[in-house]
């Protein structure tokens, strides 16, 4: 029999439909039935692409006799982490105050209010890894509960205040020197020889690499760009990049980026997306333009819905992580023929394979791309096998348009068009940006998700924050007024919503949530916070409209949660990274008619040299000889109107 997830529109939900458990989805409803039964609730937060959720699910969820535990002694609600990261980040925080390191899935224990008392990640069914028998747990927990649950509500009081502690805003003040002396301690933090930071797994963590990027420009300090450099080109030629499909995964397992954990997410690729364009064009290194290409390529394949692009790629193909994408030397043989020994030593494929006896395609060995010539027999090549692999079953395809990855993966298409000055990208940035609208936005609001014509009635800050940041980049790669139009009037639902009297952004609208509270989203995930995000746009606002209202604004915004930042700044470098470009920001003026010949040179000039913190302002006007105006730190440079003198401002800078 379904459950009342057959009602969901989440693919991750409906994953989990026809599982014996009663699960039910969260609302108002869900919890006024934990309180009326007095039940503990269930918890368990996942996604669409995550492997150890799909064990979990065949482990015990698909297991009748597990389901009929908690069916009898719990109420047991499923989570969608995509769909509400609101409650995926305040139960992620409960567990980390029990001690235990976050993950998916996870499974959480909560009162009927809703409050956290135990929880964990993945559960085996019977002891191993160190961890208890998930059943032998049900039954532990609800005897607590049913006969003695004073230890249990103790664990909620203590998490419940450390949770408030931890959700308290701390004011302070960030300066320039703050921000260089923790990029200084990041840098020293990475792999010299791999890249990246620390050990096996690693994660692109692209907040980080960007706060050493524009520390790196925006104070001087150019040596903080080779951990970035490094990084990127070892990603890009590792088995965490899809060499015959384009794309990255989410993470490698080891140290060496070899290994991926396969499932691909839209928000990575954005980020990586804005970082490899930046990468070239700082270098110059054609291996950043063509993983730029590749990935851009696959978005297009595959990620394309009529809502915008779609959230992830399974990790798993028929039953099996990875088999989409792994290849033995006999296979390859049969496709290439007498190339296939070439290609095999270009690609690690080796008889004993890297991973379970087959190889993940990858090119640690080399730094950079082969010659023009050689590079274009191996695209032909991988082209060959990527149609057969096209033949496969693929992984499935969670096709929900979330407007936060999509602001970031608009984001990175903007960028990638400005720094290597390909229109395709920017033509496909501006089409995904109005799909998403069209399915997400009504007149000055967002919501968050959107599948098969149904939508999540509720936005998140997050979601104001990436839409209004793609809205400035493909205005500052257009002109065009109506972006900037678009950009402040959700900004204005920002501050009429989402703002408390504390002067605090928070991640829903007041009243708008049944969380038991509201978490601090001051503190980096995969991708900068949201309160990082908007504090730049509302610094970007200020500098295109000359408004000082958007500039006070920016300012209260860092210092609501400077405190906090000072404290952990290593987790907060997307803030460190939008003081910067608060305080850094290069505003580029740009007088004349958009689309005469020199004004266009100007703009292609600026889009493509000028530091990674800056803006393009357009002052439109009949001036017969167009030029620009540079600023930076409240001076601005001589009037220029030719291009290579643009070039060389910028470079001074």
């Amino acid at each position: 029999m379904p459950n009342a997830l057959a009602r969901a529109t989440s693919p991750y939900l409906l994953q989990h439909k026809d599982n014996p458990v009663a699960w039910r989805e969260w609302n108002p409803d869900t919890l006024a039935e934990a309180r009326r039964r007095d039940r503990p609730i269930l918890l368990s937060v996942g996604y669409a692409a995550c492997h150890w959720c799909h064990v979990m699910a065949r482990e015990s969820f698909e297991d009748p006799d597990t389901a009929a535990v908690i069916n009898a002694r719990f109420l047991p609600v499923k989570v969608d982490r995509e769909e509400r990261p609101d409650i995926d980040t305040l139960y992620q925080q409960a567990l980390a105050l029990l001690g235990q390191p976050g993950g998916w899935p996870l499974t959480m224990f909560l009162t009927p209010e809703g409050e956290a008392f135990w929880g964990g990640t993945y559960f085996p069914p019977e002891p191993r890894y160190g961890r208890p028998g998930f059943r032998d747990l049900l039954r532990g927990i609800a005897e607590l509960w049913e006969g003695d649950r004073t230890r249990l509500l103790q664990n909620r009081d203590a998490i419940r205040d450390a949770l408030a502690r931890l959700n308290r805003p701390r004011s302070g003040a960030l300066d320039a020197a703050f921000c260089a002396a923790t990029a200084d301690r990041l840098a020293d933090l990475f792999d010299p020889r791999h890249g990246g930071l620390g050990g096996a797994p690693k994660f692109p963590q692209a907040p980080v690499l960007t706060l050493l990027w524009r520390t790196a420009f925006h104070q001087g300090r150019p040596g903080l760009r080779e951990p970035v450099l490094h990084t990127l080109r070892r990603i890009c030629q590792g088995g965490i990049y899809d060499h015959l499909g384009g794309g990255f995964a989410r993470y490698a397992v080891d140290e060496r980026w070899l290994v991926p954990h396969f499932e691909k997410m839209l928000y990575d690729n954005g980020q990586l997306l804005e970082l490899l364009a930046e990468a070239f064009a700082a270098t110059g290194e054609p291996l950043f333009a063509t993983r730029i290409a590749e990935t851009v390529a696959w978005l297009e394949r595959e990620m394309t819905t009529e809502g915008g692009f779609a959230a992830s790629l399974d990790a798993d193909s028929e039953g099996e992580e990875g088999r989409y994408y792994l290849w033995t030397v006999a296979e390859i043989a049969e496709i290439l023929g007498g190339d296939a020994a070439d290609f095999c030593a270009v690609y690690g494929v080796t008889p004993a394979g890297n991973f379970a006896g087959r190889s993940i395609l990858h090119r640690l060995g080399e730094e950079g791309l082969r010659d023009p010539a050689e590079e274009d027999r191996l695209a032909a090549l991988r082209a060959r096998l990527l149609a057969h692999r096209s033949r496969r079953v693929p992984p499935a395809r969670d096709d929900k348009v979330l407007a936060d990855w999509n602001g970031l993966a608009v984001a990175g298409l903007a960028v990638a068009s400005a720094r290597t000055g390909t229109a395709r990208y920017l033509r496909l940035a501006a089409a995904i940006f109005d799909r998403v609208t069209g399915v997400l936005g009504e007149e000055d609001r967002l919501v968050h998700a959107w599948r098969a014509g149904r939508r999540l009635e509720q936005g998140f800050l997050e979601d104001y924050a990436q839409m209004i940041r793609a809205a400035l980049l493909l205005h500052r790669c257009t002109g065009d007024p109506r972006r900037l139009a678009t950009a402040a009037r959700w900004a204005a639902t920002v501050e009429r919503e989402f703002r408390d009297r504390d002067g605090l952004l928070r991640p829903v609208p007041a009243g708008a949530s049944e969380l038991p509270l509201l978490p601090l989203v001051a503190r980096d995930g995969p991708v900068p916070s949201a309160i990082a995000v908007q504090a730049e746009n509302l610094a970007a606002l200020f500098h295109l409209t000359g408004d000082p209202e958007y500039r006070r604004l920016a300012d209260a915004t860092l210092a609501a949660v400077a405190g906090r930042a000072r404290e952990d700044p290593h987790g907060h470098a997307g803030l460190l990274s939008a003081f910067l470009f608060a305080e850094r920001t290069v505003r580029i003026a740009l007088h004349g008619r958009p689309g005469e010949g020199r004004f266009a040179a100007l703009h292609d000039t600026a889009l493509r040299r000028a530091p990674p913190a800056h803006v393009v302002q357009f002052m439109v006007n009949d001036t017969e000889a167009p030029f620009c105006v540079v600023c930076a730190r409240e001076t601005c440079l001589p009037p220029v109107g030719r291009p290579e003198d643009l070039a060389r401002q910028l470079q001074s800078l």
